[in-house]
């Protein structure tokens, strides 16, 4: 009998469409409340809003079984279902907290299923590294990371700052993008995972399809996605991107054919 699944782990790389997928899930009321929870430079401000008492040092296995708790909860919500959102570089991160917690050096799946029960792995990738790239430098140089779809800041910077061209930076981003997307196929390929697979230019041409290939997968109905409220706003493809996009194919020799305009509702 297939055991029903507990828990998902959308598994991705900067600007690959990660919020709007984690913004759509909290927004059906079924699926939890996804976030980048094992992010390193945010878990202490996740431990204070969730009221768990800091650690008596940085291998606090206390710290860390309180913060799985909330954590837990947080990204449950209510639902049934835990979410969690989990960039490459943040994978080790992971493995050392759960570690601690259930005092194994096991797999990092194997920690997850001990402490989320049986778990879907989404990955999502984006076949443009060139636009992703610029999307993450603009980020980067700006301090905006995303809009609500009323244009009110989501994350980041309420006072962006000016942007400029950078080459050197796009290509060492692409690199980075490249060296994670690889890692991330090498981890399922080695455990013998075969995960959904989702992209951002499928997401960003029907958002709500792409949630109900997701939802039915949860054991979710997917006619929720049909009524969901899209409420991150569209950020990069304006003409600083897709000029950009044209200097750096054209310095570079980079095939045109690599390289796409398309943008989503929050990358």
């Amino acid at each position: 009998m297939t055991q029903r699944l507990r828990s998902y782990i959308i598994c991705g790389t900067p600007r690959s469409g990660s919020t709007l997928l984690c913004e759509m899930l909290s927004a059906t009321g079924l699926a939890g409340r996804p976030n980048s929870y094992f992010r390193e430079q945010d878990i202490a401000r996740w431990a204070d809003q969730w009221g768990v008492v800091p650690p008596n040092g940085p291998e606090d296995a206390d710290f860390d079984r309180s913060y799985l708790n909330a954590m837990t909860r947080e990204g449950s919500a209510g639902t049934g279902v835990f979410g969690l959102r989990l960039m490459w570089g943040s994978v080790e991160e992971a493995r050392r907290r759960l570690g601690r917690v259930y005092a194994s050096k096991a797999d990092v799946v194997d920690l997850f299923r001990e402490a989320f029960g049986p778990t879907l792995f989404i990955h999502l990738s984006r076949v443009d590294k060139v636009a992703q790239a610029i999307s993450l430098i603009r980020a980067e140089q700006s301090g905006l990371w995303h809009l609500n779809a009323d244009g009110t800041v989501l994350e980041g910077s309420a006072t962006p700052q000016p942007v400029a061209y950078n080459a050197k930076r796009i290509a060492s981003l692409i690199s980075e993008l490249r060296s994670d997307e690889a890692e991330w196929k090498r981890f399922f390929a080695e455990r013998h995972i075969e995960p959904l697979r989702l992209t951002y230019e499928t997401m960003a041409a029907d958002p709500r399809n792409s949630l109900a290939l997701v939802l039915p997968a949860l054991g979710r109905n997917p006619d929720a996605a049909r009524d969901i409220t899209i409420k991150t706003a569209k950020m990069g493809g304006d003409q600083i991107s897709r000029d950009w996009a044209d200097r750096f194919t054209r310095e570079n020799n980079v095939q045109p054919a690599l390289t796409s305009t398309t943008t989503a509702n929050g990358d």
